[in-house]
């Protein structure tokens, strides 16, 4: 049972909402001064998809892929650390200011330039712009089938079954491999890696890949490529306003808030 996870390092999901600073110019968040970041929780459930697929199996190469700076090499070493064979990263100034079709454009690219495995692996979405389309997108580049939001999988010979995630409850399908699976939270807690896993992933090389090692034009990757435009970010701005009802009794308080609703034609 052959895997490749594509993994993401997003900011800190338990970082204090208010040490986050946006640069709504440049429409970026600032990073919080003194937390670093992390793999994006449904990826490390993803991560831990693939290692029971291939415990199941008895046998396998788990391939970690993400695209990132430098930073995000760190992301692909937790997967390692978990138990992943192999890491790769997609890393290039030109890669950057990319949008979820770009971004699967040079993920569908590398993992043709690996090998198509028996399984493509995400977390149901990224935890912090909370998209959820990359994957199926890289399905529909790679013109695979795909399942999304999964609780559960189990390998029954050229087939996955599994049990997804919809609005009233739960939904049991199976579909051929190679196909893409998106994991979701409720597929439980990732295993957590040991001290001794730790060291060995860092000894690990990770292989780099721009644009041209994928066989893509900069103008196809990063913002250059872009299909979506980001017209603003911001954060809201949450304004009331408060005007105290006064008077000698209650109903006479009552009787001046019913003449404001009145007003205000809410009643």
């Amino acid at each position: 049972m052959d895997a490749i996870v594509c993994v993401k390092q997003i900011p800190d999901p338990e970082t204090p909402a208010a040490a986050f600073k946006l640069d709504e110019a440049a429409m970026k968040v600032e990073p919080a001064s003194g937390v670093q970041p992390v793999i994006s929780p449904f990826d490390a459930q993803a991560v831990e998809a693939a290692l029971q697929l291939r415990d199941a199996a008895g046998e396998g190469t788990i391939h970690v892929l993400s695209l990132g700076p430098d930073s995000a090499r760190d992301a692909i070493k937790h997967g390692l650390a978990m138990g992943a064979d192999e890491g790769y990263q997609l890393n290039d100034p030109a890669f950057e200011g990319g949008d979820a079709w770009t971004i699967a454009l040079a993920l569908s690219k590398a993992i043709e330039k690996i090998g198509l495995p028996d399984v493509l692996l995400f977390g149901r979405q990224a935890a912090d712009f909370d998209q959820g389309t990359v994957g199926s997108i890289v399905a529909e580049i790679l013109e695979l089938p795909s399942v999304t939001v999964l609780r559960s999988l189990e390998l029954d010979g050229d087939t996955i079954s599994v049990s997804r995630v919809v609005g009233d409850g739960f939904e049991t399908v199976s579909a051929p491999t190679p196909c893409v699976l998106t994991i979701s939270n409720e597929f439980g807690d990732p295993r957590y890696p040991q001290l001794r896993q730790i060291m060995q992933a860092a000894k690990k090389q990770v292989i780099e890949w721009t644009p041209a090692d994928l066989g893509l034009d900069a103008a196809e990757v990063g913002a250059a490529g872009s299909r979506v435009t980001m017209e603003a970010l911001f954060q809201p701005k949450n304004e009331t306003e408060v005007e105290l009802i006064e008077g000698d009794t209650a109903a006479e308080k009552a009787a001046l808030l019913v003449e404001k609703l009145r007003e205000a034609k809410i009643i």
